[in-house]
């Protein structure tokens, strides 16, 4: 399996506390964890010429692991277009944290994907609703983070075709964390944590989820269905 971990690797570059947490880029991290499961990680990051996303890139790529906060508008619309189209051809998806905002989310959900949010370092438990759930497979009943920045519904997305995990917060809003959706042949798991001044994914939980999320949106070889006008596959009747 191939997976593209993205970031757009600004907080890292402009903010020292970042620059602490994740000295090798939020990347950087998500990728050594990945790592560990002896799948081919590469990254990519927003100053790289087509943004690290090139259609070669995009063609060899299995899963794409989706960081962004502050320059979703950086990201090039035809950039985003070839993310959207590769999804529906069948490359899986895992959106990260902020990345709700990101464009090539925004165009597979089709809504505006906007959200409550507070920076108060509140405490995040992460109910695990569907205990069956592939992503969920390892985990117990809920992961608990110390220091989290606030998500609160209402949450501008389609109703997920899965609902894995369920936030409360320490502030009382709750929130739709872990979700998974169809887009033609490729499917998206969108997972809340992740913000850029806590030290969130290096929590072996957290961990864990992402690579579960990684291996249910890699593609099982899924046909590519034949459109237009066809043939009968039975002899057909005339009927006067």
């Amino acid at each position: 399996m191939n997976v593209l971990v993205w970031n757009e690797y600004r907080h890292e570059k402009e903010n020292q506390v970042v620059a602490d947490v994740y000295p090798d880029g939020i990347h950087g991290a998500i990728a050594e964890f990945l790592g560990e499961d002896h799948v081919q990680v590469k990254t990519a990051t927003l100053d790289e010429e087509e943004h690290g996303l090139t259609d070669e890139v995009l063609a060899e790529t299995d899963v794409l692991v989706w960081w962004g906060h502050k320059a979703h508008d950086e990201v090039q619309d035809e950039i985003a277009e070839k993310v959207k189209q590769r999804v529906l051809d069948g490359m899986g998806l895992v959106v990260l944290h902020s990345g709700h905002f990101s464009k090539p989310f925004k165009k597979l959900m089709g809504t505006t994907c906007d959200l409550k949010w507070r920076e108060a370092d509140e405490k995040e438990r992460l109910w695990v609703v569907d205990p069956t759930h592939p992503i969920a497979d390892g985990i117990g009943e809920y992961i608990e983070l110390e220091k989290e920045e606030m998500y609160g519904e209402h949450f501008d997305i389609p109703a997920p075709d899965e609902l894995v995990f369920l936030s409360w917060f320490e502030g009382g809003e709750v929130f739709r964390s872990g979700a998974t959706f169809k887009r033609g042949r490729g499917k998206i798991f969108y997972f809340r944590p992740g913000h850029e001044t806590y030290p969130t994914y290096y929590n072996k939980e957290i961990q864990k989820v992402i690579r579960n999320g990684v291996n249910y949106v890699r593609n099982a070889d899924t046909p590519k269905p034949v459109y237009g006008n066809a043939q009968p596959l039975e002899n057909i009747t005339s009927q006067s």
